[in-house]
């Protein structure tokens, strides 16, 4: 069968789609025909109508397949009403909006069937029961319209991802991502997380898992991990096969879980490559020895989820239950072995005030990471904090359907004041830090934030527009003074500390 996969990424960072690329892989080693298109501003110019149309009809695939994240969702209707026009093929939607809300896709009409969960085995199975003529009704994590009423399937159990074949990296435009990232390359060495944060979505995914199977977390074995000898292939794989690696960064919701893994591949790693690499950790699952393991085995960049630094906030609305202390200690014992630490913040969440904003920027002023990066809180359907948002009352629906990111806008109203105060520290986030710190440049951003803070809306509308110019020249500056300081760098949304991006090259 002729298989199209869409994946649309567009408004957003380039990015890379493991769960295709496991599909895509299954799907060639059982004969089928499978082609990719990516739809990323950042490599090629969106398509018109007329374009993406004759682009469908000179491939006529059998089968066309989208996987979906919430934000690109708009775009991804505007896709499929193309699809319809252009194709007589069958639709399916995947991905973890697919996941999160799967009957309101099919009520659009826009797709034939949808795919919830891990489905690598669930849609090899329902390709070749479509093309054989099966019943499709059997086949598990799949959602599809039956006699007029939706039919949504129980999951199947997880897979196995030691059974998993090497990613098919070429139905991407591979060398064009790894170019277009600066040499930055993903990988993952397990799926699954222990925490049940309220803005993730895996408390949904581990809730629906357990109900269908009928299981606890335990026997979900939610958490799993690659064989080492195959992620070590495929490091070696994608060296030999591809230019202009420069780094490896691992998307594992939390690669430091399983401390015994993480030793035994920093053992190996190191005696097969010298590529600099960046982990997710959790300040609960870091300590000193860890950091030195990561460190000898070429590890660069640490990154922590501390998203609120207001224990309330972290407490009562993002179910993260870890000291502010503790976050201080993990990201000091990070650097004490020369890892470079990077946190990951959110403003704008359910609840917060303006002391709670202040809180994550005087946490972050003490701790002194190496990177922050932060956005504006995201309500997906489907979470707990998507239904505390709707609860409070702060969901600007029509602002939320319409939002392709949440790096440069929020889509809570919190009213005018805070709405105001959220937009000054979404742009210019490393000044409030800076201010805040005991760092050289203290008293200089100090100045800069009153002067912003007092501006009203016209005001701040017209400096807006100015804020990453002036960021970069005042920080020429302050640099040939040798005076050390956050700055804007990378994106719009990422603080770096000066003494980094002076000696290094970072995303």
């Amino acid at each position: 069968m002729k298989i199209l996969f869409i994946y649309p990424n567009a408004n957003s960072q380039v990015g890379f789609n493991y769960g295709l690329a496991h599909i895509s892989a299954l799907l060639k080693q059982a004969g089928h025909s499978v082609d990719l298109w990516q739809f990323c501003e950042k490599l090629d110019p969106l398509p018109s109508k007329t374009e993406f149309l004759d682009r469908l009809k000179d491939l006529s695939p059998e089968l066309v397949g989208f996987s979906v994240v919430t934000n690109q969702w708009p775009y991804t209707q505007e896709l499929a009403v193309w699809v319809r026009e252009g194709t007589d093929a069958p639709v399916v939607c995947g991905g973890i909006h697919a996941t999160a809300t799967p009957e309101a896709i099919l009520e659009t009409g826009l797709f034939d069937f949808v795919f919830r969960g891990e489905s690598e085995e669930a849609f090899l199975e329902f390709v070749e029961k479509l093309q054989g003529g099966g019943d499709l009704g059997q086949v598990r994590n799949l959602g599809l319209i039956r006699n007029g009423k939706i039919q949504i399937n129980p999951v199947r159990g997880l897979p196995d991802l030691k059974a998993l074949p090497l990613k098919d990296y070429d139905v991407f435009d591979f060398q064009r991502i790894i170019d277009a990232k600066g040499g930055w390359v993903g990988l993952m060495a397990s799926r699954g997380c222990p925490f049940s944060c309220t803005y993730c979505l895996n408390h949904q995914v581990v809730a629906l898992y357990r109900k269908d199977l009928n299981c606890g977390f335990k026997e979900l074995n939610y958490i799993r991990h690659f064989d080492l000898d195959q992620l070590l292939f495929e490091i070696a794989y994608l060296v030999k096969r591809y230019s202009n690696i420069k780094m490896f960064i691992f998307d594992d919701d939390l690669f430091t879980f399983d401390r015994a893994y993480v030793a035994a591949f920093c053992k190996r790693y190191k005696e097969i490559s010298t590529i600099p690499f960046v982990v997710n950790a959790h300040v609960g699952f870091f300590n000193r020895s860890m950091a030195r393991r990561l460190a000898e085995a070429n590890c660069k960049i640490v990154k922590f989820g501390i998203e609120s630094g207001s224990p309330r906030i972290r407490k009562l609305i993002l179910n993260r239950h870890m000291k502010s202390k503790k976050i201080v200690e993990a990201i000091r014992s990070a650097h004490e072995y020369g890892l470079h630490s990077s946190v990951f913040l959110m403003i704008g969440l359910p609840g917060e005030g303006r002391e709670d904003v202040m809180a994550t920027i005087r946490l972050v002023a003490e701790a002194q990471p190496g990177r922050f990066r932060w956005s504006f809180f995201f309500p997906f359907p489907g979470t707990r904090a998507y239904e505390l948002s709707v609860e409070m009352g702060y969901v600007d629906f029509k602002k939320m359907s319409d939002l392709a990111n949440f790096t440069e806008a929020s889509c809570l109203d919190f009213g005018p004041e805070h709405n105001l105060f959220l937009k000054k520290v979404g742009v210019a986030m490393p000044w409030f830090v800076n201010a805040y710190s005991d760092l050289p440049a203290a008293d200089f951003y100090g100045r800069q934030v009153d002067e912003i803070l007092a501006l009203d809306d016209r005001g701040w509308e017209q400096r807006a527009e100015n804020i990453r110019e002036n960021d970069r020249t005042m920080s020429e500056d302050l640099v040939k003074q040798g005076l050390s300081h956050y700055a804007i760098k990378y994106n719009p949304f990422m603080g770096v500390i000066s003494d980094y991006f002076t000696t290094e090259n970072g995303e």
